[in-house]
This record gives structure tokens, C-alpha cells and sequence, in this order.
């Protein structure tokens, strides 16, 4: 039975997100059973209230050294114990290469400035790393998105990410391989592809698109 570890971080501001994923794991663990796979996820509600002799951060920072996913989910504000949980997660990684880091940021419910500072600072550090977020509007579209990236990772004995479609943005579009592929024969053919909203001037003609993911205009 191979045991994969899930660390889920949050500020208390995403608790019924929280529950949600963590039944979304469950199910997922009963599906992978059989295959030998089993899931285990810590989220901070797990761990007793109760001080130990580092403190109870620390237990949370152990338990994310030792786990094989990071998941962080972001609503208004990243507090300082998930931001030092995020980087305890970085650190290891860039000495291990794990865990696997995944950011989900649900659309703010605020305008309040001083409330959106912590917030802000911490996509500015992501940008820094280089580290791509992903944006939820809905639990299903959380659920889709990370359960299309633990398939992925399934695939290769969680050793690897091999198509790694985070930067991709949105986790409410449509799932499956950010590449798209479109074949056109003949001479003169114009291609398109990832267009959105958008309007294309074209010598004599003018093209509104409204969502395409390919398209081909001779």
C-alpha cells in the first residue's frame, strides 16, 4: 500500500472549503483503495489544541516536511502561519523536490484594503518564486481541477508533474491538456488558437470571437 500524504493549509475564513476538500479526499481514497493507494490528509483542525514543547506550529511545520502534497487555499487574507507554512513547504522542496505545491485562490469577498494586504503581499512573494497560482470560483471546481492534477500524479507514482497546467490560471474552465493541437492543409491559411473575447483585424476583415479554443480562417 503506497501512503501519500496531503497537507491542506487555510486561513479559518475557508472552513467549509476545507470540509469540503476533505471529504472530496476521502472519496477519493475509498476510489483508490484498491489500487493500492492510500491518502492520508492533515489539515490544522486535526492537531490537538494543546502546546508542545516547540510549540504547536512546529508540529504543523513537521508535518509538512514529511508530507508529499501542499495544497494552500486563499480567500482574503494569507495570516502569518500559512505563509510560514507555505514557505517551510518551498524550502523543502527546493531541497527535496517535495512536496508537490499547489496554490488555489477563491475570488476575494472584500474591497477593504487593509484587510487585502496580506493577502497581496503573498501573491507578490508567489511571483517572486515563480510559483504559478490557480484560481477557484466553487468547491466543483476545485475538486475537478485538483483531482484532474492527483490523476496526473498517480500517473507517475507521485514522482513527478508530468503536464503541469497550474499556470493555467482557472480552475472552473474546462479540464484535461492545456495543449491544443489544430491541422489545416492548403496555401494562405490563417491559425488561431487560445482566443478569447477577442477581436481580430485581418487585412480587409474584421473576426469577433467570442470563445474558441482553435479555430482556422482561409
Amino acid at each position: 500500500m503506497q501512503k501519500v500524504r496531503l497537507f491542506l493549509a487555510s486561513s479559518s475564513e475557508l472552513k467549509e472549503d476545507r470540509e469540503q476538500f476533505e471529504i472530496f479526499i476521502y472519496r477519493k481514497c475509498k476510489a483508490w483503495f484498491d489500487r493500492g493507494i492510500f491518502l492520508h490528509l492533515d489539515i490544522w483542525e486535526d492537531f490537538l489544541d494543546a502546546m508542545s514543547a516547540e510549540g504547536l506550529q512546529s508540529e504543523y511545520n513537521q508535518a509538512i516536511q514529511g508530507c508529499d502534497i501542499f495544497v494552500l487555499l486563499a480567500l482574503n487574507k494569507v495570516g502569518k502561519y500559512t505563509a510560514e507554512e507555505f514557505e517551510k513547504a518551498f524550502g523543502t522542496f527546493s531541497e527535496t523536490r517535495k512536496p508537490f505545491i499547489f496554490t488555489y485562490f477563491k475570488p476575494s469577498e472584500t474591497r477593504d484594503r487593509d484587510e487585502l494586504k496580506s493577502l497581496w503581499a503573498f501573491e507578490d512573494k508567489l511571483k517572486e518564486l515563480k510559483h504559478y497560482k490557480t484560481e477557484y470560483k466553487t468547491i466543483e471546481g476545485l475538486r475537478e481541477h485538483f483531482g484532474n492534477q492527483l490523476d496526473k500524479l498517480a500517473a507517475s507514482g507521485f514522482l513527478e508533474l508530468k503536464t503541469d497546467d497550474r499556470a493555467q490560471g482557472a480552475a472552473d474552465g474546462p479540464s484535461g491538456s492545456t495543449e491544443k493541437t489544430v491541422t489545416v492543409s492548403g496555401d494562405g491559411n490563417k491559425v488561431y488558437q487560445d482566443v478569447h473575447d477577442s477581436t481580430i483585424n485581418d487585412s480587409s476583415k474584421t473576426y469577433h470571437i467570442d470563445k474558441i479554443d482553435s479555430a482556422r480562417f482561409e
